[in-house]
């Protein structure tokens, strides 16, 4: 019996250990510099400064599209293709719709990068772009990936955009703080929409 409780205690001990660590790093990750304009609950209105991204574009369903898009940026900035040094890791990263069925993923490159600072990329695929500044409104969630959760934010969002009359100028795009492996209850997931006025 007191080999069952050790084993328990250090099962236990493991588990908080690997919980403290994720947390650590998960919050030790850059994210944008934005400017909080209003706050509302879960809701906020944010101004963004222009930032570098790394872009790929996929077809198919969102989720297979964020998949799609993944590996070859993840394969970008750890240089397994191409020379030059590795680039750290960013939250959140980010999905919006394009022409057609296809999706912009895009990982955010850490600040201090410049276009021109930036190594190639080896795929053709991989495309590196400066965005513009912009105010968005966002909303903040937890769960799963699963496409009714951000359909369902969406419309709460849309909704609190009119309330407020702001006028809506960009599509949806989708914010994924933290990796699959992070259980739903834990993750930060955002919808954002670009507007006017506030």
């Amino acid at each position: 019996m007191r080999i069952v409780i050790w084993v328990l205690g250090g099962l236990g001990i493991l588990a908080v250990g690997t919980v403290g660590a994720w947390w650590w790093y998960s919050r030790n990750v850059e994210t944008p510099n934005y400017v909080v304009v209003s706050r509302d609950g879960d809701f906020e209105l944010r101004d963004y400064p222009a930032m570098t991204v790394a872009e790929v574009v996929r077809e198919g369903p969102r989720s297979q599209a964020l998949r799609g898009g993944f590996r070859p940026l993840a394969g970008y900035i750890f240089a397994k293709e191409r020379s030059g040094e590795k680039i750290a890791m960013t939250a959140p990263v980010t999905q919006e719709p394009g022409e057609g069925d296809s999706w912009r993923v895009r990982f955010i490159m850490p600040r201090g990068w410049s276009l021109e600072d930036l190594p190639r990329p080896a795929q053709d695929d991989v495309r590196l772009l400066r965005t513009e500044p912009r105010r968005r409104a966002a909303v903040r969630f937890s769960g799963g990936w699963e496409s009714a959760a951000f359909e369902t934010h969406e419309e709460r969002l849309r909704a609190w955009i009119a309330e407020r009359d702001l006028e809506p100028t960009t599509a949806p795009t989708y914010a994924y703080y933290d990796d699959p492996f992070t259980p739903g209850f834990l993750r930060r997931n955002e919808v954002l929409i670009g507007v006017e006025g506030g």
